[in-house]
């Protein structure tokens, strides 16, 4: 793993906490974990991470649509950050 990866993990790991569930810890979600179905989050949250991404990461959503199944997970949300080069 590397050391930009745990970085990024911990700054979505921080950005979740603001809008978890209760009762479910980031913390023990792993990464293959499905947020939604995993009760941290709700449906619409997914538009949060979305804005988040944008604004902490500089990812663009206009021209390539939001791939809800792309947000689903926490690897999922790192995969897309490192695919497109962000920080």
């Amino acid at each position: 793993m590397s050391e930009r990866r745990d970085e990024n993990r911990a700054a979505l790991h921080d950005f979740l906490r603001g809008i978890q569930r209760a009762g479910q810890p980031v913390e023990e979600l792993r990464d293959d974990d499905r947020l939604v179905a995993s009760g941290l989050i709700d449906s619409l949250a997914i538009l949060q991470i979305v804005a988040w991404l944008e604004s902490s990461y500089g990812l663009d959503f206009a021209e390539s649509g939001i791939d809800p199944e792309r947000l689903a997970t926490i690897a999922g949300i790192l995969d897309l950050i490192e695919e497109q080069g962000a920080r």
